[in-house]
């Protein structure tokens, strides 16, 4: 069994009822759910938009790195996500793989650890709740290390919490 990090995000449609009927996919098609963050609510990243919802959680599962991007992406598909352009745009789910233990992985269509992971707010906030010391592969920092020296100034919070 290996320990698969992911963060859901999105902000179109009933956002709340996306994310369970979410979860339920990732733990019926990916594997055990064994730790999930709150919900937050955030600025859209890299382009204009309404605010998003991101959860991170944690998977026990037994599928192989290249089955479970091939699962998020089914769970996206049969949650309303039409993949319009390659660049940023609004979405009913969007599931990225963070890590999978503690693998690196360079192939086409999957890079694990995902890339930009410590650039972006609304992925280090959720992380940091139920895995602030988890250490990158690469980099060797933790989760909460990555949280302090991030340089994104958009602003998470817990949803309904402003």
């Amino acid at each position: 069994m290996s320990l698969v990090y992911l963060i859901l995000g999105g902000n179109q449609g009933n956002r709340t009822e996306i994310f369970c009927k979410a979860i339920d996919l990732v733990s019926s098609d990916i594997g055990q759910i064994v730790a999930k963050s709150a919900l937050y609510e955030s600025e859209s990243w890299g382009f204009q938009s309404d605010l998003f919802i991101n959860q991170a959680v944690i998977v026990n599962t037994n599928l192989r790195p290249a089955l479970v991007l091939a699962q998020t992406q089914h769970i996206e598909t049969s949650l309303g996500r039409s993949r319009k352009s390659a660049g940023y745009e609004s979405r009913t789910m969007d599931i990225d793989l963070l890590y999978y233990d503690e693998m690196v992985v360079q192939e086409q269509g999957l890079t694990i650890p995902h890339p930009r992971i410590a650039e972006r707010m609304f992925v280090l906030v959720p992380m940091a709740e139920i895995a602030p010391h988890f250490k990158d592969p690469i980099t060797g920092d933790t989760i909460s290390e990555m949280l302090r020296n991030c340089l994104d100034l958009s602003k998470v919070w817990l949803l309904g919490s402003q």
